[in-house]
């Protein structure tokens, strides 16, 4: 693979450039329709029983709105093994400028996905990096890219100190620093708060975050970067207020129940687009960063 090709098919360094291609997986074919993949609803965390047509709705709503930016979308193709949890596309792989590391998700019923992800970016001509094997846990909601050199890892109970270790040993040849930092107990074990649960990059200067949840250690790390804080409304955070996606050239997209933070964006000089997401997210636990797997910005 020639190094114009690597750098025009994919690349996994910033997280507000402006969004290119963009992978993605549906409730069809994450199986939301399919009865024996719907009866495992409660097991997952799904607050209800979710609605199949709604939930399409919304997906279609939401890649409506990353083709309007110009972004080609992919769709991940059907599999056996994915459950209802395989829509929230951006846990199961972590792109970098240098091929993809596949991820060994910490919820087990998902470490299929991250198999899917890997055959399905090398088939499109983006190599593997790295793999995350037993005992490592990672899943890439726990994972930000504070700049091209720096990667944040937040150690939660789907991300664990061996996974971290993995990472780390794949970047650290590349130039790349990753860091750590702790995560909350939260609701425990049986919930998701990932890293990007607390926190969402805007720009390469501003970052969007639930910030009494926040560890003093991150808030400290974060500020010796510089970088500026939009906090969320409180009374949005369980409607996931502080999962915004960044489209770039300061374009966001969000979603559109949780109007207070949306409107103190757009006063921090954000341009904020918006879909629903009551089914498709807020039910599950995964907002508009969760539905996207970003593979390539420019």
């Amino acid at each position: 693979m020639t190094e114009l090709f690597t750098q025009t098919a994919f690349n996994g360094h910033s997280m507000v450039d402006p969004l290119q291609r963009v992978l993605v997986c549906s409730p069809r074919t994450a199986g939301w329709h399919q009865p024996e993949r719907f009866a495992l609803w409660r097991d997952l965390g799904f607050h209800h029983a979710p609605d199949f047509a709604q939930a399409q709705a919304q997906h279609e709503a939401l890649r409506r709105e990353l083709m309007n930016v110009g972004a080609e979308v992919l769709d991940l193709p059907g599999a056996d093994g994915l459950s209802l949890d395989a829509v929230y596309a951006h846990d199961a792989s972590l792109p970098t400028d240098f091929g993809l590391i596949v991820m060994r998700p910490g919820k087990r019923n998902r470490i299929v996905e991250g198999r899917c992800q890997g055959g399905f970016c090398q088939h499109s001509g983006i190599p593997t990096l790295a793999e995350i094997v037993d005992p490592g846990a990672t899943e890439a909601g726990d994972i930000v890219w504070l700049d091209a050199k720096t990667l944040l890892i937040g150690r939660s109970y789907r991300t664990n100190a061996a996974g971290m270790a993995q990472i780390r040993d794949a970047l650290a040849p590349k130039g790349v620093e990753v860091l750590s930092v702790p995560l909350p107990h939260g609701f425990g074990p049986s919930t998701c708060l990932h890293l990007m649960s607390l926190m969402s990059m805007l720009d390469a200067g501003t970052i969007l975050v639930d910030l009494p949840l926040l560890a003093v250690e991150t808030v400290e790390l974060l500020q010796s970067h510089d970088f500026d804080f939009v906090e969320i409304d409180p009374s949005e955070r369980d409607t996931l207020a502080c999962n915004v996606l960044a489209l770039g050239a300061k374009r966001l997209l969000a979603l559109e129940e949780n109007r207070k933070t949306n409107q103190r964006l757009r006063r921090a000089g954000f341009d904020v687009r918006s879909f629903p997401g009551s089914e498709l997210c807020i039910n599950g636990g995964g907002g508009p960063t969760c539905l996207t797997r970003p593979l390539l910005r420019l």
